[in-house]
C-alpha cells in the first residue's frame, strides 16, 4: 500500500521521556484503533501498557469511518461516547450520477429501529479514523497513558515470564505480555511466524483519498456508477471538516492508481462531470487491494494478535475498525485480571476461543457485502454478536427460547425501577444483575444491581462481564460463586463502594 500524507494531524511526544527504557505490563504495538482502544481500556484498570508506534504521528487518513452501533456501545464504556458523537454525524443519503445528472437516491443501509435494549441501532455513525484515533488518543492522555511514536519494531522473543521487544532506535522493551495491533502487515506476526490465510475480494486495485473539493453539495454521498470500462467512484461529505471521502476501484488488476493531485483530478474527471480542477487538494490517499484475510491464531505464548494483525477485511462492509475495536475491548479486561492476580492465566485462552469465530463470519460477510451479496444492515450493526459457545458462558437454566437472552449474549440496555442498566454496567467492573427476583445474592466483587422484571431479560440472576456480555445466568444464584472465582471475581460486599443499587 501505497500512501500520502496530510496535515490535519501533529506529532505527539511521550511526555515521560522514559518509555524507552521502562518495563511494562503490556506491550501494545501499533496506535491505530486497536492498540488505543486496548490502551485505554488497560490504563483505567490501572495496568501499565506502553503503546510503540513505528510513525511518527498518528494515521492522518479518513479510511475506517463507519462506527457501528455495538462499537458506539463500547466507545460509551471507555468514556468517549460523547466525543465521537461531537466529532461525527449521520450518514448522508446517497445520489446516482449519470452524465451529469441526477438519477435519484440510493440508500446505503437499511435502517433498524432504535430501542430502550439497543440505544444505538439505527445506521452507523460517521467519524473519520483519524478523528477517532484523536479521541481515543486524548482519552488514554486522561487517563495517563501515552503513546510512543517513531519506536520501530526490529525483532520480538519470548520466554516464560515475559517478551523482549527490540527497536530500531532505542533501548529494548520487557513485557510480561504484548499485543499485535500493527496491522494487515504485522511485523509482530510475522515475527511470530503465523500465517495469514485468505482470499482476493476484488482483482482490481482501489484507491480511498480524503480531498477538497468544489462542484458537489455535502448533502449526499455522490456515487458515480461504473461505465465504459471504468470502476465505481463514490465521493462522500466527511462531517464536521471540509474534506471528502472519496472511494474508487478499478477493473483492470495490473492498473496502478495514481495518487497525486494531478491523477486524482483525471480520475475526477473521467468517472464524473467535474472538471479537474475543482479537485483543489488532496490531504491523504492511498491504494490497496481489497481482500479477506485472517491469522491462522491469535496468540502464541504471550503475545496475542487483535486488529488488521488478526483480519484484514474488505471495506465494503464497514466492519474492520469495529470488529478491531471490540477485539481489544475482548482482551482488555482479561490482561488486567491475570495480571493483577485475580484469574488464572487460562483466562487468556479464551480471547482466542472467542474472537476467532467471530472474525471469521465478519469476514466472510464484509466480503458478501463488498460483492453485492447482502446488504448493510442488522447485521452488520454486531449487535447480534456473542459467545454461547464460549467456556465462559454459563448457563444453568433449561428449556430457554432460542431468542430468550442466554449467557454469552450481549447484556441490553433499558431502564427499569429507576435503573439504567448501560450506566450500571459502565466501567471496568463486572455486574450483578438480579432481574423481578428477591433471590439472595452472594457477596462478589462487583456491582449489585436489582431491577424489576424486564422483557429483555426476563427473571432471573446474571453476572455481566466488563465488556457487556452475560456471563452466568440462572434462575437463582446457586453455583454462581463458584464460576465468579473462575473468572477473577473474587468475595466482596457487593457494589463498587460496598453498596447495591436497588430499583
Amino acid at each position: 500500500m501505497t500512501t500520502q500524507t496530510t496535515t490535519h494531524t501533529h506529532e505527539h511526544k511521550d511526555p515521560t521521556g522514559t518509555a524507552d527504557a521502562a518495563d511494562t505490563d503490556v506491550l501494545i504495538v501499533g496506535a491505530g484503533p486497536t492498540g488505543l482502544a486496548l490502551a485505554v481500556d488497560l490504563a483505567r484498570r490501572g495496568v501499565r501498557a506502553l503503546v510503540v508506534e513505528r510513525a511518527g504521528e498518528l494515521f492522518p487518513g479518513s479510511r475506517g469511518k463507519g462506527i457501528q452501533p455495538r462499537t458506539m456501545e463500547v466507545f460509551d464504556d471507555l468514556g468517549v461516547l460523547d466525543a465521537i458523537r461531537a466529532g461525527g454525524g449521520a450518514y448522508p443519503v446517497g445520489m446516482i450520477w449519470r452524465d451529469g445528472t441526477r438519477q435519484g437516491e440510493h440508500r446505503m443501509f437499511d435502517a433498524t429501529e432504535v430501542t430502550e435494549a439497543e440505544p444505538y441501532a439505527g445506521v452507523p455513525w460517521m467519524v473519520p479514523q483519524w478523528r477517532t484515533q484523536e479521541i481515543l488518543f486524548a482519552r488514554l492522555e486522561e487517563l495517563g497513558g501515552s503513546v510512543a511514536f517513531g519506536r520501530e519494531l526490529t525483532g520480538l522473543s519470548q520466554d516464560a515470564d515475559g517478551v523482549t521487544a527490540a527497536f530500531a532506535a532505542g533501548a529494548p522493551v520487557r513485557a510480561r505480555y504484548a499485543v499485535a495491533a500493527d496491522g494487515g502487515r504485522s511485523v509482530v506476526r510475522r515475527a511470530l511466524g503465523i500465517g495469514m490465510t485468505g482470499e482476493t475480494v476484488d482483482p482490481g486495485p482501489a484507491i480511498v483519498a480524503d480531498l477538497r473539493i468544489s462542484g458537489l453539495d455535502r448533502d449526499n454521498w455522490h456515487v458515480f456508477p461504473p461505465a465504459d470500462g471504468e470502476g465505481f467512484l463514490a465521493i462522500c461529505p466527511l462531517p464536521h471538516t471540509e474534506d471528502f471521502q472519496l472511494a474508487g476501484g478499478f477493473e483492470d488488476p495490473a492498473a496502478e492508481p495514481d495518487l497525486s493531485l494531478d491523477g486524482i483530478r483525471k480520475l475526477v474527471a473521467t468517472r464524473t462531470h467535474l472538471a479537474p480542477d475543482d479537485v483543489t487538494e488532496v490531504r491523504w490517499a492511498s491504494d490497496f487491494r481489497p481482500r479477506a484475510a485472517m491469522a491462522d491464531r491469535f496468540r502464541q505464548g504471550r503475545v496475542f494478535l487483535a486488529g488488521d494483525a488478526a483480519h484484514v477485511h474488505s471495506p465494503a462492509g464497514g466492519q474492520g475498525l469495529n470488529t478491531s475495536v471490540q477485539d481489544a475491548y475482548n482482551l482488555g479486561w482479561k490482561l488486567a485480571a491475570v495480571l493483577r492476580g485475580e484469574a488464572p492465566e487460562s483466562l487468556l485462552d479464551s480471547y482466542e476461543e472467542e474472537r476467532l469465530p467471530i472474525a471469521a463470519h465478519m469476514l466472510g460477510l464484509s466480503t458478501r457485502v463488498h460483492r453485492g451479496e447482502v446488504r448493510r444492515g442488522t447485521a452488520t450493526q454486531q449487535l447480534g454478536l456473542g459467545y454461547r459457545a464460549s467456556t465462559l458462558a454459563r448457563e444453568t437454566r433449561e428449556d430457554l427460547p432460542e431468542d430468550a437472552l442466554h449467557a454469552g449474549d450481549r447484556a441490553p440496555d433499558g431502564t427499569r425501577g429507576g435503573v439504567r442498566l448501560f450506566d450500571a454496567f459502565r466501567g471496568p467492573h463486572w455486574t450483578l444483575l438480579a432481574v423481578g427476583t428477591d433471590t439472595v445474592l452472594p457477596g462478589l466483587a462487583a456491582r449489585t444491581v436489582r431491577i424489576p422484571a424486564y422483557e429483555a431479560y426476563g427473571t432471573g440472576v446474571f453476572l455481566v462481564r466488563p465488556d457487556g456480555y452475560v456471563g452466568w445466568a440462572g434462575e437463582t444464584a446457586e453455583g454462581l460463586a463458584e464460576y465468579a472465582a473462575g473468572v477473577g471475581v473474587g468475595p466482596g460486599t457487593g457494589g463498587r463502594a460496598g453498596s447495591e443499587a436497588v430499583g
